[in-house]
């Protein structure tokens, strides 16, 4: 009875070491002897005991968080700036040979090209260009662990932190564009403004007529003020002969 119980335990553990299954989103990398011999899954697969190994990968799509990192910008500002990144797993042999730990390397990769990429840039840059520097980050990670089998599909900076100076100064600088624009639209009103009366005014000289008009239409709206004064505006053209024969 011993015996039966001993030759029961050895095949259940043989077949649990020769019989894997893996998911539709893995993979296993075989060793034979020590040396790859490909790659197999998903579904049933089937690992000889003492001979071969098996290297499980996940082929989904992983999300990395990169930690915040201190980035001095092209204009010497200092920020705190943390991303994420977004990658897969292409290739599982290279995943498991060419690099002992893909997701620390990945982690480390990831944090030395954000302040490489962030320091050569302005930090106005930095805050109204995201799009282009995720894109810039993301291609150079691509391109790096291209050979570790990993495809970076996507690079997130998520927060961009300023200490409490730089953030008054920026305030500051805010303020004084919006004033120095409402400056330059006032100014810009007032000369449109005066050209406007100076076309009036010589529309008004060509046309006697529409001068005495508008002399009636000046009378008209001070009568209609609630005032007890009242002011009657001489035409110019009545005052000039008198100017001249007292001349």
């Amino acid at each position: 009875m011993p015996y039966t119980i001993v030759v029961v335990v050895f095949i259940a553990a043989l077949f649990f070491t020769t019989v894997k299954v893996l998911n539709e989103y893995e993979r296993g990398v075989m060793f034979t002897l020590g040396r790859f011999t490909g790659i197999k899954g998903p579904g049933l697969i089937l690992v000889a005991p003492m001979v071969q190994q098996m290297r499980k990968v996940d082929l989904r799509v992983i999300v990395l968080d990169v930690p915040k990192q201190d980035v001095i910008s092209r204009d010497n500002v200092s920020v705190k700036v943390n991303a994420v990144v977004y990658f897969r797993i292409v290739d599982p042999g290279k995943a498991i040979i060419q690099v002992a730990n893909v997701f620390e390397a990945t982690s480390q990769l990831a944090q030395t090209t954000l302040r490489s990429v962030l320091g050569q840039h302005e930090m106005d840059d930095l805050l109204a260009q995201r799009d282009k520097l995720n894109a810039d980050i993301q291609r150079i990670l691509d391109q790096s662990t291209e050979a570790w089998g990993i495809k970076v599909t996507k690079v997130e900076i998520k927060n961009v932190d300023l200490d409490e100076t730089m953030i008054r100064a920026m305030a500051k600088q805010a303020e004084a564009e919006r004033t120095r624009r409402a400056k330059i639209i006032h100014a810009e009103g007032e000369s449109q403004a005066a050209q406007m009366l100076v076309q009036a005014a010589h529309s008004l000289s060509q046309e006697p007529a529409a001068m005495q008009l508008r002399y009636l239409q000046t009378l008209a709206d001070i009568s209609n003020e609630k005032s007890s004064t009242i002011v009657f505006p001489l035409p110019l053209d009545l005052i000039t002969p008198l100017m001249k024969n007292r001349g």
